[in-house]
């Protein structure tokens, strides 16, 4: 989308509300004042006006890194103009929350009610008493997705706590239902403890068909999924890890397409071995990829070392079969796949220039990547980012969607790694040979056949692997 001034809208936008004393000033000085601080003028609603003085809102777009108070202050000074109010159009939208909960059945009158609540409720609670797996027909579990976050781990502000993590979980919430008509609902933690956290998902676990971890801090995130994994009977995804894990291979298969090589023949080096590093090397490896390079702060990972993060452990004991030493300057040399997870600017066009030919980076680091596209475009063959402003960006919001979808219409008792694999496929599957190019190898978050094609894949792979606890009609016939 465009602004009037032909500018890509990014960042922030704030609506100020200014009476402006037409004989003291023209409007047109306004608009240069804001303009030369940065903002961008994208709408003009006039409120108000008299033979001296108009009153309008003037919805302004800034850039991330430009100070909205700047403007504020700079439209205070200017004479003639008075500054009625500020509104913030991304404030607005979330005002008493994003989301709500709506009826499916009317109660319009006494028979209606005495259906919906007492008395005749009572028959169907006893039927799901007697028949607790009746809860996935007789309630809203066989659609409901619990997103459950401490706030320990938010974007990438931090630990900021329960109840600052409500927006995000909110905005979760949204894109389960818009994208896959999935039923969630944003559950802030108020406590940081592995355990307390462990049990309360599962005390809540009766009313939801599965669980969606999000946001929750590393380590503890790995002791929290793999415990509930163990303990509960219904899907439980750490978004943050396999999320981004299964994007990241839709994009490599169609890179590797484009480059004309093998997962098996290849060298990756992941830099940031975090919740997303170690399971995007995991759905990986269970592709097949057979050399891959962990860097973190302490150098390459190496078998044999002992570490603090238990997780490095394993991985060190899984990858780097060369035990190779070093820096990710060493594991760059002959690379031809470049992961990063980690810290902007960490990648140089240098370290690119060591790799194999025709290498492929994916700098996913946000909101600044380990290397910015424009600086290797001439030797790189495939670059993507986390970031909207640059083509192929690795978004989780295409598979948690879908991936649930799935898993919730067969009734999976998790999700396992042939699942993710076939989200990715699904995924990957969405670009032809013939619109598969260096600057789109993964489709659009607003792509309408992502999900279904994700839904359907995932199935499958449930069913072949004996976790599925329903077959969906139109999969009853598979061989």
């Amino acid at each position: 989308m465009e602004s009037q001034s032909g500018k890509m809208i990014t960042g922030k936008s704030m609506i100020l509300r200014l009476e402006i004393q037409t004989e003291m000033i023209n409007f047109s000085e306004v608009v240069i004042a804001i303009s030369q601080d940065g903002g961008d003028l994208v709408a003009i609603d006039v409120i108000q006006t008299t033979k001296y003085c108009s009153v309008r809102d003037l919805t302004v777009n800034i850039a991330d890194s430009i100070d909205t108070n700047r403007i504020v202050e700079t439209v205070k000074t200017l004479k003639g103009v008075k500054l009625i109010n500020i509104s913030d159009r991304t404030f607005l939208l979330h005002l008493g929350g994003k989301i709500e909960m709506k009826l499916k059945v009317p109660i319009q009158n006494r028979d209606d009610l005495s259906r919906v609540y007492t008395p005749d409720v009572a028959r169907v609670c006893m039927a799901i008493h007697e028949d607790q797996r009746k809860a996935f027909s007789l309630t809203i579990k066989r659609n409901t997705v619990a997103v459950v976050s401490d706030g320990s781990a938010v974007l990438g502000l931090g630990n900021i706590g329960p109840y600052a993590a409500m927006p995000v979980m909110e905005g979760k919430a949204m894109l389960f239902k818009q994208m896959a008509d999935v039923d969630a609902f944003p559950i802030c933690l108020d406590s940081q403890n592995t355990e307390e956290i462990i049990r309360s998902i599962k005390l809540i676990a009766p009313a939801f068909g599965g669980i969606n971890i999000e946001d929750i801090s590393s380590p503890r995130c790995f002791e929290i999924e793999e415990r509930l994994k163990k303990e509960l009977d219904i899907p439980v995804f750490h978004d943050d890890q396999h999320g981004t894990a299964v994007v990241l291979y839709a994009g490599l298969i169609s890179a590797l397409k484009l480059v004309n090589k093998s997962i098996d023949q290849i060298k990756i080096v992941v830099s940031g071995i975090g919740a997303a590093g170690i399971s995007c090397s995991r759905i990986l490896l269970a592709a097949g990829v057979k050399e891959i390079i962990g860097v973190d702060r302490v150098g390459i990972l190496v078998d044999k070392e002992t570490y603090e993060n238990p997780m490095w452990n394993w991985y060190a004991q899984n990858t780097n079969p060369g035990r190779i030493r070093g820096s990710l300057k060493e594991a760059l040399v002959g690379a031809d796949v470049f992961i990063g997870l980690s810290t902007g600017g960490i990648l140089s066009r240098e370290g690119v220039m060591t790799m194999a030919s025709q290498p492929i980076v994916f700098a996913m680091a946000n909101p600044v990547p380990e290397i910015y596209p424009d600086e290797i475009e001439d030797i790189a063959s495939v670059i993507a980012t986390g970031r909207s402003d640059f083509p192929n960006q690795i978004n989780n919001v295409l598979c948690f969607p879908g991936i649930f979808r799935g898993a919730l219409d067969c009734r999976a008792t998790t999700i396992n790694e042939e699942m993710k694999l076939a989200a990715a496929e699904a995924i990957a599957s969405v670009i032809s040979d013939k619109e598969r190019n260096k600057h789109y190898i993964i489709p659009s978050v607003f792509n309408q056949e992502v999900v279904k094609l994700i839904r359907d894949n995932v199935i499958e792979a449930a069913i072949r692997t004996g976790i599925a606890r329903r077959i969906p009609r139109e999969f009853r016939n598979m061989d």
